[in-house]
């Protein structure tokens, strides 16, 4: 029992930080309708930058995690900018797909040439090791891992409930031909709404690595694809789904690893999303949307 309990801690954890970065896919689908597949790349930027300043450069804590945020957030931008804006209209969504797998492999080689092939070793970002609850020793990254998601989705529908740049985002996400109409700058929104989501992949990064301290440029890889499946499971455009699709996604696979295999866990992962999106192919919280023609 305790054991289980243990492994389901575990798997709220990993599960957490898989809902911090799916919810980047999810918004950036939601309003600019397309995957952003390089958002996996810019969660090890962000820990590649929390660790030069706290590891390398020796600088407390809280100055790593605001650079991490700072480099990724301009980082989303310039990706925005240069990369995606001139293919907003293209004819086919397929451009775009291609542009951000080409993004992804040159921000993995850029970090290849800057910091070597070599493995680094992450200092955790959270100061206490263990916490005691009753019988169970609970690691402290799974504490903060679970409290800090919990955080960013409550203060991330707030600011999309509760303000205007908000309220923008959701006209977009509705109709940007019409939001445009209504006087709201359709490529503004779609600017903050990646300069949004790399903020959360720099956190989702630092935390990642805290939890997993081996640090690599193929580091946000694979965290990044099961996101974006934690994103389809949940519904993707949807950011409550996202949370609860990154979570489970986060306990099946912690399980799966405990109690069936190491090696078929991400097999497992992947064959229950298939499962889902055969009896529900929007996803847990998607909505089927009907297109007038």
């Amino acid at each position: 029992m305790i054991s289980f309990f243990t492994n389901l801690i575990n798997g709220l954890s990993l599960g957490s930080i898989y809902a911090i970065i799916a919810i980047g896919y999810t918004m950036v689908y939601g309003i600019a309708k397309m995957l952003n597949f390089a958002h996996g790349d810019v969660i090890m930027v962000g820990a590649f930058t929390a660790f030069t300043v706290i590891s390398t450069m020796g600088l407390p804590v809280p100055l790593g995690i605001l650079a991490s945020i700072v480099v990724c957030t301009c980082l989303g931008l310039t990706i925005e900018k240069i990369a995606y804006k001139p293919l907003r209209k293209a004819a086919s969504p397929l451009a775009v797909l291609i542009t951000a797998i080409g993004v992804s492999y040159f921000l993995q080689n850029a970090a290849l040439l800057v910091f070597g092939s070599d493995t680094k070793m992450f200092t955790s970002v959270v100061p206490f090791q263990t916490i005691p609850v009753g019988p169970f020793i609970i690691p402290g990254t799974t504490i903060v891992s679970i409290v800090v998601s919990v955080i960013l989705v409550a203060a991330l529908q707030t600011f999309i409930n509760k303000t205007r740049p908000g309220q923008a985002m959701l006209a977009c996400s509705q109709d940007r031909d019409a939001a445009s109409l209504m006087g709201i700058s359709v490529n503004g929104t779609i600017s903050l709404t990646f300069a949004i989501g790399s903020a959360m992949a720099a956190i989702a990064g630092v935390l990642l690595c805290s939890a997993y301290p081996a640090l690599s440029p193929t580091t946000g890889a694979m965290p990044g694809i099961k996101a974006f499946v934690a994103a389809v499971f949940g519904g993707i455009g949807s950011i409550p789904g996202a949370m609860i699709g990154g979570l489970v996604l986060g306990v099946i696979e912690i399980l799966a690893r405990s109690y069936i295999s190491s090696q078929l866990s991400d097999a497992i992962v992947f064959s229950v999303l298939i499962i889902v999106l055969l009896f529900r192919p929007t996803g847990l919280f998607g909505k089927v949307i009907q297109e007038k023609v």
